[in-house]
């Protein structure tokens, strides 16, 4: 452990901080997220102008992220690092967020779907109708399981709590700047390549943890292994492709965004999304999310009784 932590409190944090956000849910006020949210916009908006964009956006990167990673390794205490945890974790988020867009459906409320859909994701949900805001939110929650979840924990299996805040500011930045249009392209390339890596093996983990959950494991599989790489994105594309196997839906295909009609390649099998497909798409992060914990608990355990 880089932060100096046992396997024990290792394991340990992980389930305070992930009681906690069960608990406590996302903050309503103050939440250093969003202030940090605040904070990237303003140092984009001084340094995203002229020349060698690509070099300022590298030097923005630094600017925001490493300054706080590095203030949170000089925090000891171990309270610190659940409070940190909790603060970078959106378990309960996505389900705060999604949940609701289910039971609209199921209310026959397409206007008040519509609406909550648009909350979480970038697409258009004006004209969506039923299946649209289904699949919105399934493919809204796979993806997140990783981005919201299992790479925060992953990162702070491996550096504690300024490793899960590391994270959690980095993929801040990729959601901010990691776009492929003429105002991000330099600026943002180096928060999306750093996102990209770090990203690289909870993606897989995430993926492989769906995989293990799936009623047809063969099928979620062999979607990952096939489909994964068309997807524009090198860590989503095996996120979504196996939960979408693993949950036997059709996902990917046509989207709007900003008007324009996309066709993506396609994810999983199976039928359509519909409203009780949320439902599931949320009990598989959370039932990946306690096996993560469970595996865990028993690597600190296996490590206790060997150093006994």
């Amino acid at each position: 452990m880089l932060t100096g932590l046992t396997l024990l409190q290792v394991a340990l944090l992980l389930v305070a901080g992930v009681l906690l956000d069960y608990l406590l849910g996302e903050a309503r006020r103050w939440h250093p997220l969003v202030g940090f949210g605040k904070l990237a916009t303003l140092i984009e908006s001084r340094l995203n102008r002229g020349r060698m964009r690509f070099a300022r956006g590298a030097a923005a990167w630094a600017l925001a992220v490493l300054p706080l990673t590095a203030l949170s390794f000089s925090l000891p205490w171990l309270a610190v690092h659940a409070v940190l945890l909790y603060f970078c974790l959106g378990l309960r988020s996505l389900r705060d967020h999604n949940l609701p867009i289910a039971s609209a459906l199921e209310q026959g409320d397409l206007a008040n779907a519509r609406l909550l859909t648009a909350r979480i994701v970038s697409r258009d949900t004006a004209d969506a109708n039923d299946a649209d805001l289904a699949k919105a939110s399934a493919e809204s929650l796979l993806e997140n399981g990783n981005d919201a979840v299992f790479g925060t924990l992953f990162w702070f299996a491996v550096a504690g709590g300024p490793g899960a805040l590391l994270f959690r500011l980095a993929n801040t930045l990729d959601a901010m700047w990691g776009y492929r249009n003429a105002r991000f392209l330099q600026f943002g390339c180096m928060a999306a390549r750093i996102d990209d890596v770090l990203n690289f093996i909870p993606a897989r983990l995430t993926a492989l943890s769906y995989v293990l959950l799936a009623d047809d494991r063969k099928r979620a599989w062999r979607c990952w292994r096939s489909q994964s790489p068309a997807w524009p994105s090198p860590n989503a594309g095996p996120v979504m492709a196996s939960g979408a196997g693993a949950l036997g839906l059709a996902l990917g295909g046509s989207a709007t965004y900003d008007g324009i009609a996309e066709m993506r390649p396609p994810l999983g099998e199976g039928s359509p999304a519909n409203p009780g497909d949320i439902r599931r798409a949320w009990r598989l992060v959370e039932t990946a999310t306690m096996l993560w914990l469970g595996v865990a608990g028993a690597v600190a355990l296996i490590g206790s009784l060997s150093d006994a």
